[in-house]
């Protein structure tokens, strides 16, 4: 009998560390994973049958899919490319003529080991949600950062596991006549996607301002795509600098106080016909635009993700 309870014991599900949540809000999560698997796992042992355990592990082996929410998948690292001084943009490589599957604005999840504890953090893939053979996180390193200290050891080739996807955006072709996006530093992440949906999209004529927040002209990211996507007729883009460069190219519009170009937006924008999303903003900006907002309805959808 104590054998029969010491391999049953080998088999129930461990419960995951705290560090292995990534706070993202994840469906479903690590725990909720894990309070599945162990109700699963008292009922088998309950019944005396091991073989309910054995299905349930070939049920996810099954999954053919290239992620999925409860199965971690490991991808290759084709090329890192150092954006600024602690950003960097990192693209995996899919097979050819794949993809992950993803809607606009749904993030996924990165597994790794620091220090002998598992780590897990939400990244959200900035390449068009069609692309096929590969995909792109942007990623900022952070000197004392526990996920950092992993991230710092990747180079090409390297596999990393992930698993999703999670979120999303509730975005409808022509459900609004404009979008506001507001983003600092890597918020601008799910906005890139966002855009290239819409524009890739001859029917959809919302017209969409980004407005992206960061402290210098050298440290905003992607600056080749930003101003591809402002090239098209219902795209504008403008960012907030914290700190004024004295040169900077005159095709990048910029603001020195948000407070300044908060006055310049909102009065053109209509009730229950406009959107905004407000993604990755400092507390004081946040603020600012939730007292602006307070006189124009409760009809306007305010996102705030990834929150600094």
């Amino acid at each position: 009998m104590a054998d029969n309870e010491d391999e049953w014991f080998s088999l129930r599900p461990q419960e995951p560390l705290p560090t292995q949540c990534c706070g993202s809000g994840c469906k479903p999560c690590v725990f909720d994973i894990y309070e599945r698997e162990l109700k699963q796992w008292e009922q088998a042992k309950a019944k005396g049958d091991q073989s309910l355990l054995i299905q349930r592990n070939e049920s996810k082996q099954n999954d053919l899919r290239l992620i999925g929410t409860e199965k971690w998948s490991a991808f290759q690292i084709e090329c890192v490319e150092q954006q600024t001084a602690d950003i960097y943009l990192y693209r995996f490589q899919l097979p050819s003529g794949c993809c992950l599957g993803l809607t606009v604005g749904q993030h996924i999840v990165a597994r790794g080991i620091v220090n002998g504890l598992e780590v897990q953090r939400a990244y959200t893939p900035v390449n068009p949600v069609d692309a096929e053979g590969y995909f792109e996180v942007l990623i900022k390193i952070y000197e004392d950062g526990l996920m950092s200290q992993y991230v710092k050891t990747w180079k090409e080739w390297d596999s990393v596991c992930w698993r999703g996807p999670f979120g999303g955006f509730p975005y409808k072709s022509n459900q609004y006549e404009q979008l506001l996006l507001f983003a600092s530093g890597t918020g601008i992440a799910p906005m890139v996607p966002l855009l290239k949906y819409i524009v890739a999209n001859e029917e959809d004529e919302t017209f969409v301002t980004l407005v992206g927040c960061f402290r210098t002209f050298q440290d905003i990211y992607m600056k080749s795509r930003l101003q591809e996507l402002a090239a098209y007729w219902n795209v504008k883009t403008l960012f907030v600098l914290s700190q004024q460069a004295s040169k900077q190219p005159q095709q990048f519009e910029t603001w020195r106080m948000l407070a300044g170009l908060g006055s310049h937006l909102l009065p053109d924008f209509k009730v229950n016909k406009d959107l905004f999303y407000v993604e990755g903003m400092q507390s004081k900006w946040r603020l600012f635009y939730q007292i602006k907002m307070k006189s124009i309805q409760k009809e306007m959808l305010i996102i705030c993700q990834n929150v600094l």
